[in-house]
């Protein structure tokens, strides 16, 4: 591996937001492609921090520093940039109404941006109608829904069915500490993710 990409993935892993800011800025000089910082930089540092935390090796402080340094890098990137972030399809995601909780929803949407993916994030808490609204006016290649709390998790299968009366079609995934494969099949998803880094491969897998 090119030693600046090397280094990257490491400041990435040590959440070293400044760093990954500088050795973004090295590799763009350098005249890297940026899907290369990201494939080969980027995301195998997010991918391996998730099956850290999914060893019990990592804890979720060490998810969001990495995952904000990873953001860092992104935005380093796009302002730099411009449209050479090539955009793989738009992705809306939201947690569901009554849940604030903002971390796990927070990390998908940075995997998926450093993946490529055009990410609109609706934020917390958010109505059905609103999903629903969201669905219509931008016409997203999928939808994701997530949730915290076992007691909000009613709330995906209103979802999917309001947005499946629009668009019989509509590809959905869930995800979320109490949500299981079991439990999205049984309110109809079109698939589901048991982490961020699961999420982008389940768009990828979707969008085939």
């Amino acid at each position: 591996m090119i030693k600046v990409l090397a280094d990257i993935k490491e400041a990435v892993l040590a959440g070293d937001e400044d760093r990954v800011k500088t050795l973004v800025e090295e590799a763009v000089q350098e005249a890297i492609p940026v899907r290369q910082i990201l494939e080969e930089a980027m995301m195998p540092a997010m991918e391996e921090v998730g099956g850290r935390f999914a060893r019990g090796e990592a804890f979720i402080p060490e998810l969001v520093v990495a995952a904000y340094a990873m953001e860092a890098g992104m935005a380093t990137l796009k302002a730099r940039l411009g449209g050479e972030v090539k955009d793989r399809g738009k992705v809306i995601l939201g947690t569901v109404e009554g849940d604030i909780h903002s971390i796990g929803k927070n990390l998908v949407r940075m995997c998926l941006e450093g993946a490529g993916f055009a990410v609109i994030d609706l934020g917390e808490g958010v109505k059905t109608e609103a999903f629903v609204e969201a669905y219509r006016a931008m016409k997203p290649e999928i939808l994701g829904l997530s949730a915290l709390l076992s007691s909000t998790m009613l709330f995906m299968h209103k979802t999917i069915d309001a947005v499946r009366a629009v668009d019989p079609g509509a590809r959905i995934i869930v995800g979320g500490a109490p949500v299981t494969q079991e439990f999205a099949d049984r309110i109809g998803a079109s698939g589901y993710a048991p982490n961020a880094f699961a999420a982008v491969q389940c768009v990828q897998d979707l969008l085939k």
